[in-house]
């Protein structure tokens, strides 16, 4: 079966990409697990510094290295929380060279914010890379002061060798760095799909700790704490780490619309300037379902999308909120920059129009098409706040802004076969070579027909 997404893992402090291995046998097969190494893990070489971002950078050269262009989600444990908050942030700027991030699981996670660590531990952990590599006596305090009860005995000793296969140097630069570092200023990621799990016998960052670490920067997470487990989770629980990875894979695909991996990998590429990427990115979220609108009543919002499905009928697949992303625009204060004669701000009049259709929106759909049609024939409603002809201009606008809000979408892109938001504005090379109908360059995504050999004329 080949997988439908991919899990990419940043282990915790003194962990190896081995640590995801548990999360292979609990994960359905459509699901790939790839294990990433931070600088100065697993025997990968250090980081050029002891920042954030140095370790960042790292990761996103190894995702880059295996994305397939598809759908991924990015697994943070502990340390590798803090990293994956900067990767995700990164990637949704479009200063990465990644598309595709559907979702952020985060175990544990170390905060954006410097972490909470009693002094006297962060002093004792130093000691022990004083003369070099962490001794295994060490190496197994560390991994015993960090699980709620003791580990099978095969995984303690993979857990501990991993520790001390740790550089030393990447070792100290988290403990008086990485840690210390305050990076919350510069992300947002607050519209990513985001959980965070955390151990009930965890300390300084356990299940009490979370909602508050996480708050910030992850404003809509979900928290759930597992009893009876410390720190180490990817050891200590796979199974619920799995499925919490699954539930929101799930709720993800069910909101979202499938980017083909061609189309990913071209927006991913320096084809595609880094701001078009990011807005990409941003395009390509989930949203939630149960996420309270932004500009519109939630009855305003449900009737947007009844409207929606009567304009816009789509496949099964093409699966994002159209209503939503209106709502999304009408709270950002983007519009078209137009405004019928006698129309007040996009968001009042989306709201006045819709508080008085509903009181004459019908039931059945061939009512609704009835009213769809007379609406936009100019003639009005009854119950109106303005007349035939302001009527019939305010449902241009929101047929406009809904067609907009579908074309938009870098799925879209791809069912119309547009590929027009490739500028290659950093690229060597120039661009487009093939313009005819169903022909394309090499490097153009393969739905858009057969590659022109170079000396087809």
């Amino acid at each position: 079966m080949r997988p439908e997404g991919t899990v990419y893992v940043l282990p915790g402090l003194g962990l190896s990409a081995e640590a995801a291995v548990p999360l292979v046998t609990h994960l359905s097969p459509g699901l790939a697990v790839v294990g990433i190494d931070l600088a100065g893990h697993g025997g990968r070489a250090d980081a050029a510094d002891g920042s954030v971002s140095a370790l960042a950078d790292g990761v996103i050269e190894a995702i880059a290295q295996t994305a397939t262009g598809g759908p991924w989600i990015l697994c943070g444990h502990s340390m590798g929380g803090k990293v994956a908050a900067v990767v995700a942030d990164r990637v949704l700027r479009g200063d990465a060279p990644l598309f595709g991030l559907a979702g952020l699981v985060l175990l544990a996670p170390s905060p954006a914010t410097p972490e909470p660590m009693a002094t006297e531990k962060r002093d004792q952990m130093l000691s022990w890379v004083t003369d070099g590599p962490i001794a295994e006596e060490h190496a197994g305090e560390f991994v015993a002061d960090n699980v709620a009860a003791p580990l099978d005995p095969a995984d303690e000793t993979a857990a501990i060798a991993q520790v001390r296969a740790m550089s030393p140097l990447a070792w100290r630069r988290w403990l008086e760095e990485g840690s210390r570092e305050d990076v919350s200023a510069d992300l947002d990621i607050s519209a990513l799909p985001a959980v965070v799990l955390a151990g009930a016998e965890d300390g300084d960052l356990g299940a009490d700790a979370q909602p508050g670490l996480v708050a910030r920067t992850l404003p809509n997470a979900t928290v759930t704490s597992l009893p009876g487990a410390g720190h180490l989770l990817l050891f200590e629980r796979p199974a619920e780490v799995a499925a919490a990875i699954e539930r929101l894979w799930d709720t993800v695909s069910a909101a979202s619309t499938r980017v083909p991996e061609s189309w990913g990998r071209v927006i991913a590429s320096d084809r595609t300037d880094a701001e078009t990427r990011g807005i990409l990115s941003r395009r390509h979220l989930a949203d939630d379902p149960d996420a309270e609108p932004r500009a519109l009543s939630r009855g305003q919002l449900v009737l947007l999308g009844s409207i929606a499905a009567r304009l816009m009928p789509r496949d099964l697949d093409d699966r994002f909120d159209l209503a939503r992303v209106v709502d999304r625009e009408l709270a950002a204060g983007r519009g078209d920059g137009w405004r019928p004669p006698g129309l007040p701000r996009d968001a009042e009049a989306y709201r006045l129009g819709l508080d008085a259709l509903a009181d004459v929106w019908p039931g059945d759909t061939t009512s609704q098409d009835q009213l769809i049609s007379d609406l936009i024939a100019g003639n009005g409603f009854t119950g109106s706040p303005w007349d035939d002809e302001t009527t019939r201009r305010w449902f241009e606008d929101i047929r406009s802004d809904l067609a907009q809000a579908w074309v938009s979408h870098p799925a879209t892109a791809a069912r119309l076969g547009f590929d027009g938001f490739i500028t290659a504005i950093t690229a060597s090379d120039p661009g487009f070579s093939e313009l005819r109908a169903d022909r394309r360059a090499a490097w153009e995504p393969d739905t858009l027909g057969t590659p022109a050999p170079e000396d087809d004329e």
